[in-house]
């Protein structure tokens, strides 16, 4: 922050009048900026510098704060040209915005004035302007990833994704609870855990006599502890009193997979609600849910998306993406998807009969029969699912699970 700013603030706070809003009017963010369409509007940006063209009598660089996929082109004249000016240092302009007569952007920043917040030795530094850095590159410089578009999009994707649900289940009045991280129960089973106890082991506490001679584990909490696989239980009991809740925070489980499809650690939305009269209200919320999140993505991080689709997601995934959102996602029996799945029983590696469960090929194999539409597949065989599975109101061999 510059002094000019840091003078400001402090006379501010000491006059216990300032707010953030006064502060944005000193610092906009780039993506503000970009927003701009008033020409001689003044300016104050800061960022890094992702691109520089160095010409005879003006020099072009772009500047990115990770507000936005978009930087913010700056032009300054020579007698502003300063060497320190390079790529990936920090800067500061100052300036007013002009129509820009160049492809790109409708407007750019003429700079009256800049300063280098912090230098960069375009030698020295690991990533090449204007180049598309490998992703096993970039985790040699862990702590320099989110300068590169593919981690500073993520991070805004997850971003967006993350108040995108919050926002569905409060409007939806879901009471938000947070379950704890530290916990001595399993959920059932529900992965291998992380145990938990203190490196020093003189924290832990001594056993008294009785439970030296009972030989009871000498453990921190008294009892077994281990990081949450879930928070399932907890909301469980939560709607014992308040019929609607959820829990987004982080899961652990002991996985030694190596594949995105198993983490040791990753976020997870959990609900309850109660007094559901069916199967089908928690499937409404689901797909709502869903295409809820879908539609504030699209709605507040495009640019994001559209990166994603053209340089990480598979072929067509943009297309997919659309069609969960405008087609009803689909509703199938077990017994009628094993039905479709036997058919096709020679190119899996896991052969489907009736009462096993579903592996992860054969759930993709229906949502590709379905025209590449989400499917919901429901009343599992009892055998297969947990015991507090609702039973159905036809049968008792069969239970309103999901998959």
């Amino acid at each position: 922050m510059s002094t000019f700013a840091l003078r400001g603030l402090k006379r501010s706070f000491l006059s216990r009048s300032f707010s953030f809003t006064q502060y944005r009017l000193i610092r906009n963010t780039i993506k503000d900026i970009l927003k701009c369409k008033q020409s001689d509007a003044t300016v104050n940006a800061t960022g890094w510098v992702k691109t520089l063209q160095v010409h005879k009598n003006v020099t072009f660089i772009k500047v990115n704060d990770g507000s936005s996929l978009s930087s913010l082109q700056v032009i300054i004249p020579p007698e502003l040209n300063n060497n320190e000016i390079t790529f990936g240092s920090s800067v500061s302009v100052e300036g007013k915005m002009i129509e820009s007569p160049g492809q790109g952007q409708d407007y750019e920043l003429l700079a009256e004035k800049i300063s280098v917040c912090g230098t960069c030795n375009p030698e020295e530094f690991p990533f090449q302007s204007r180049s598309k850095i490998p992703v096993e590159y970039v985790r040699d410089y862990l702590h320099l990833r989110p300068r590169t578009n593919f981690f500073s999009s993520l991070l805004r994707l997850r971003n967006a994704t993350t108040n995108a649900i919050h926002k569905y289940f409060q409007e939806n009045d879901f009471l938000f609870i947070h379950t704890p991280i530290l916990t001595s129960n399993d959920c059932e089973g529900g992965g291998e855990v992380f145990s938990v106890e203190p490196h020093n082991k003189d924290l832990i506490p001594e056993l008294s006599d009785s439970e030296e001679e009972n030989k009871t584990p000498k453990l921190f909490f008294r009892n077994p502890a281990n990081l949450t696989v879930s928070g399932q239980l907890h909301l469980e009991i939560i709607t014992g009193a308040i019929s609607r809740c959820y829990n987004f925070g982080p899961t652990f489980r002991a996985d030694m997979s190596v594949d995105r499809t198993h983490l040791a650690e990753f976020y997870m939305v959990e609900a309850e609600m109660a007094f559901t009269k069916s199967l089908e209200d928690v499937l409404e919320v689901i797909e709502s849910l869903v295409k809820f999140t879908i539609r504030e993505l699209q709605n507040t991080c495009d640019d994001d998306l559209q990166f994603y689709y053209k340089y990480v997601a598979p072929k067509d995934q943009q297309k997919t993406v659309q069609t969960a959102l405008d087609k009803a996602f689909t509703r199938i029996p077990y017994t009628d998807a094993v039905k479709i799945l036997e058919k096709k029983n020679k190119k899996f590696e896991f052969k489907i009969r009736w009462g096993e469960d579903l592996k992860r090929e054969h759930e993709r194999y229906l949502v590709k029969y379905n025209n590449d539409i989400p499917v919901f597949v429901t009343d599992f065989p009892a055998a297969i699912k947990p015991f507090y599975a609702r039973d159905n109101d036809d049968t008792q061999t069969s239970v309103s699970g999901l998959a």
